[in-house]
């Protein structure tokens, strides 16, 4: 059997998706409150793990259980394309589970037990039976919760040394969870073709292209807005009204995004998100003056 160039290999992971995971880590990290001046090997270890390790596996898991679909939608992937040949994919994504398991166990069993949570979800994601992509609210559920949420809490935990996160970090991990609902809708418009004939229930599917935009808006704001009062709240005036001005500049791309839904769902993706992103990283800021993970 031929094997895959380094280029497919490469293309098959999509190391532009590694970002999320490894930002939301960082985010954790920032939000403990610790210094890095001893712990930043375990910091690396723990951003590498969540996107080049754990994120990579799932895209190969994605892209394996999805060819058919991809068939469809992107024909020039690299396993629909055959520039991934036979079981290749699979035996890749099987490796990759293996190797980040390996690695989470330098981050102690805090680290572990999330690693290996966030492949299980990877891998109910895409693989049959459980099949979570099948229904756009749990599957993007899914996403979002192991992309943000479960990144923060680990980074926050692993940096305190196994100690659990506090009330206000885990508040904030998984708001920014939930905002992160949309934000996975966002990568369903460009397939609802394919999905709609391979009955794949994405919310675009579900819903309809504009109500699915709607939606997909909706879930991104509301929890920002949440985060803006609870930083209020928690006396950092400063940080909620940044975070306010994010909001604002993300309402204005969405008036323009909802005009073509499906035209300019990667135009969204690529200019509004990273004002959502960059909220994360103030929000965690925040939590430093208040005592970190353990607030």
């Amino acid at each position: 059997m031929s094997r895959p160039r380094i280029s497919a290999v490469a293309e098959l992971f999509k190391p532009v998706t590694w970002f999320p995971p490894m930002w939301a880590f960082a985010c954790g990290v920032v939000a403990s409150g610790l210094s890095l001046a001893d712990r930043w090997p375990i910091a690396l270890i723990g951003i590498v793990l969540a996107g080049p390790l754990v994120c990579a596996t799932s895209q190969a898991v994605n892209d394996w259980f999805d060819r058919d679909v991809d068939a469809i939608n992107e024909p020039g992937r690299p396993i629909p394309s055959g520039r991934m040949p036979g079981r290749w994919g699979i035996n890749l994504a099987a490796a990759w589970t293996a190797l980040s398991l390996l690695v989470a166990l330098a981050l102690g069993p805090w680290g572990f037990v999330a690693a290996a949570l966030g492949l299980l979800l990877a891998w109910a994601y895409s693989a049959p039976p459980v099949r979570l992509k099948q229904n756009g609210w749990w599957g993007n559920s899914a996403c979002a919760l192991c992309y943000e949420g479960l990144a923060w809490i680990t980074g926050a935990a692993v940096m305190s040394a196994g100690q659990f996160p506090g009330g206000r970090s885990i508040a904030l991990a998984l708001l920014y969870s939930a905002g992160a609902h949309g934000i996975m809708t966002l990568n369903d418009f460009k397939s609802v073709e394919g999905d709609r004939r391979m009955g794949i229930g994405s919310l675009p599917v579900r819903l309809g292209v504009r109500p699915a935009a709607q939606v997909a808006c909706a879930v991104m704001i509301a929890p920002q807005f949440v985060v803006i009062l609870c930083l209020a709240a928690w006396n950092r005036p400063l940080h909620a009204m940044s975070v306010g001005a994010l909001l604002l500049l993300q309402l204005l791309m969405m008036d323009r995004f909802l005009d073509a839904p499906s035209e300019r769902a990667r135009w969204y993706s690529g200019f509004g998100v990273p004002l959502y992103v960059i909220g994360m990283l103030v929000s965690a800021f925040a939590l430093r003056g208040l005592g970190g993970a353990g607030a």
